[in-house]
């Protein structure tokens, strides 16, 4: 009530504006987050503009906890949901940019996570197929895909070290944690003139991120850097 008694202050915004102004205010700080990542993604030899598009568009403060939201634009990996971390974006952009993704090709991505991967590749490629063991993780990730109208992407609740058969061959694979090997099974599904990237090397230690390419039915592969992944484990999860 207002001092001549005549309801509330006209002075005092309305709950609306009060909700509008929190929205912009979020807005403008995701804006500088961005803008912020995508001048370190440059300075670190990021030229792809498909990619830095995709990762304009895709807020990485939305595949995050509320109490991590703030950190969203450092470029460091964070813990998420089920004891999985979601990857730095300079980490994530390296491995995207490495495979040289098209707009005609199809995807297989193992190791979901919070989705923010998936979130890129539906922006850049033709159709998207995304693997996790946690159901936890997969009804997440794809609520928050269908948050941003990104309806290329497909996540399967599912063995990643299984691969998907029924959506072979891909043009590109992109495995999201890391193993000793690279599994035949996704070799096999591996398109001719495709991409595949992984993390290989021990668990608990620094592994190597490895480009594997396939032409004429014979395999070649680049070590790209030093990494540190969380471990493929097999099978779906009991709980979670």
């Amino acid at each position: 009530m207002s001092e001549n008694g005549k309801g509330r202050d006209d002075s005092w915004p309305a709950d609306g504006e009060d909700l509008r102004s929190a929205a912009e205010r979020q807005a403008e700080a995701d804006r500088e987050a961005t803008a912020a990542l995508i001048l370190r993604l440059r300075s670190q030899g990021i030229r792809n503009t498909r990619l830095l598009s995709a990762i304009e568009r895709v807020p990485r403060r939305l595949f995050l906890s509320a109490a991590l939201q703030r950190h969203a634009g450092e470029d460091t990996a964070m813990p998420i949901e089920c004891g999985q971390t979601i990857s730095q974006p300079s980490v994530v952009a390296r491995m995207t940019d490495a495979l040289d993704v098209a707009a005609t090709h199809k995807v297989l991505e193992v190791g979901t996570g919070s989705g923010f991967q998936a979130a890129i590749l539906g922006l850049m490629a033709g159709e998207v197929h995304s693997i996790e063991r946690y159901r936890t993780l997969v009804d997440l990730a794809r609520e928050r895909l269908a948050s941003l109208r990104i309806g290329s992407v497909r996540v399967h609740h599912g063995d990643g070290l299984e691969g998907l058969a029924e959506h072979a061959p891909y043009d590109r694979i992109i495995v999201t944690a890391s193993g000793p090997e690279i599994p035949k099974v996704l070799l096999d599904e591996l398109a001719e003139d495709g991409k595949l990237i992984m993390p290989r090397g021990p668990k608990g230690s620094l592994q190597q991120l490895v480009l594997i390419e396939k032409r004429d039915g014979r395999l070649s592969e680049k070590v790209l850097a030093e990494v540190r992944f969380v471990p493929l484990v097999e099978g779906t999860a009991s709980r979670l």
